[in-house]
């Protein structure tokens, strides 16, 4: 029943998740946090701080890591990085079909303006997500933050930010 759940899940997550893997946070904390209860908040940052420093898109990387944790097995983490990933790769397939003729219609045109004001509001609430009291944001991190922050401002190489971010919390911490 555990991998059904999973499935449905996250095919729910990649059907509603426009805009990428930051979009798709703020649905992945509502049904694996919220309404599962599979996991805590601070789980869920952890999650998130491991799937940006490895290869690949942040909602696939979680979702093979919580399938994971959930099931205690690999066949969780299948289960839920094929149902994350099936619905964009059937949209994509549908959706290149008719893109070129598409591409000049007005209503397509409206659909697409009209869901980037979205897909920002979606990055900023899970920003504002990884923020809330009962996850990792104590003083020490707010000093991170704003360090890291400034750092990339004045365009500092993310790889060498993500290093330097690292070396400092094992110093912290």
């Amino acid at each position: 029943m555990i991998y059904f759940q999973l499935f449905i899940t996250y095919l729910k997550i990649g059907f509603f998740g426009f805009g990428g893997g930051y979009t798709m946070l703020s649905l992945i904390q509502h049904e694996v946090v919220e309404y599962r209860h599979w996991i805590s908040n601070s789980e869920l940052t952890d999650i998130i701080a491991i799937s940006q420093m490895t290869p690949g898109p942040i909602a696939i990387n979680s979702a093979t890591y919580i399938g994971y944790t959930v099931t205690g097995n690999i066949w969780g983490s299948i289960i839920a990085t094929v149902a994350v990933c099936l619905p964009a790769l059937s949209i994509m397939i549908l959706i290149t079909r008719f893109y070129l003729k598409l591409q000049n219609n007005k209503y397509v045109t409206g659909i697409l303006s009209g869901m980037k004001p979205m897909m920002i509001g979606m990055i900023l609430s899970a920003g504002i997500l990884l923020l809330t009291p009962n996850t990792f944001i104590d003083y020490k991190s707010w000093i991170i933050l704003a360090a890291a922050f400034i750092l990339s401002i004045l365009k500092l190489n993310p790889i060498i930010l993500i290093i330097i971010a690292g070396i400092v919390g094992v110093m912290i911490y």
